[in-house]
C-alpha cells in the first residue's frame, strides 16, 4: 500500500512544486473565473451525490472535460485511500465493497 500512496503523492501538484523549481502556477484561463480542476471536481462530485444537475453543469463549465475527469479521478483516489486507512483495509478491498464487486 505504501507504493500506491507514494505514486499518488507524486501526482499531486504540491509534491511536484516542492521537488521542482519555484515556478508560479499558470494563470487561470479566460472565462473560467479562476476555478481550478480540484475545486471543479469537488463541486461536481458533491452535486452528483446530491443529484443537483444544475450545480453539476455549472462545475463542468469551470474547466475542460479532461481536467474535470482528472480531478474526479484524483478525488476518487484520495477518498478511497482515506476510507481504506479508516477501515484498516486495502484500497482494493474497499473499492470492491463500495462497488458491490466480489472480492477475489
Amino acid at each position: 500500500m505504501a507504493g500506491i500512496a507514494e505514486r499518488v503523492r507524486r501526482l499531486l501538484p504540491s509534491s511536484r512544486r516542492a521537488a521542482g523549481t519555484d515556478a508560479s502556477p499558470p494563470p487561470a484561463r479566460a472565462g473560467r473565473q479562476g476555478h481550478n480542476l480540484f475545486e471543479a471536481a469537488a463541486v461536481y462530485v458533491a452535486a452528483r451525490a446530491e443529484d443537483d444537475h444544475e450545480r453539476m453543469e455549472e462545475a463542468a463549465t469551470w474547466v475542460s472535460p479532461g481536467q474535470l475527469g482528472f480531478g474526479v479521478d484524483e478525488l476518487a483516489s484520495r477518498a478511497l485511500l482515506a476510507l481504506a486507512r479508516e477501515r484498516n483495509q486495502t484500497p482494493e478491498t474497499v473499492a470492491r465493497a463500495l462497488l458491490g464487486v466480489r472480492s477475489r
